[in-house]
């Protein structure tokens, strides 16, 4: 309900940051809806979260979505945080919260070791390695 909430506060204000003719703003189907992307740099990036679920669900689930979609790299990751604003969607942080550990961390594709991988807090900016079996946020990419 807060995404459709959202989406509607969108759809009647305006949409973050570039218009579309700069952005490269497309849509893509997931599960039966049409969801919008946006470009930022080399990359096409959904701007919507696919929920929160452990490292291998995550890579799983935007490889299912086929086309090139993916997992960002560490570094991908940290430019989406530094894009925020133009990406939307991301408003799931809280720069008050110390203690959860799903609220505001994105998964990266990069591995930290077997048993770990490197992910973002989009509400701290930092990025720290952790257990693969933690469940955390997932945001697709693909190249452009």
């Amino acid at each position: 309900m807060k995404r459709l909430f959202y989406l509607g506060v969108v759809l009647i204000f305006g949409s973050c940051g570039e218009n579309e003719s700069e952005s490269g703003s497309l849509t893509v189907n997931v599960d039966g809806r049409e969801v919008s992307t946006i470009k930022i740099g080399n990359l096409e990036v959904m701007t919507e979260d696919l929920g929160a679920m452990d490292w291998d669900e995550a890579s799983k689930a935007c490889s299912a979505l086929g086309d090139g979609w993916r997992l960002p790299a560490k570094d991908e990751l940290n430019i989406l945080y530094e894009q925020k604003d133009k990406v939307c969607g991301f408003d799931n942080y809280d720069t008050t919260s110390y203690v959860s550990p799903l609220y505001a961390t994105y998964w990266s594709s990069t591995e930290y070791d077997d048993f770990n991988a490197w992910l973002q807090n989009f509400g701290r900016g930092y990025q720290i390695a952790t257990n693969k079996i933690d469940a955390n946020y997932v945001r697709a990419v693909r190249d452009f």
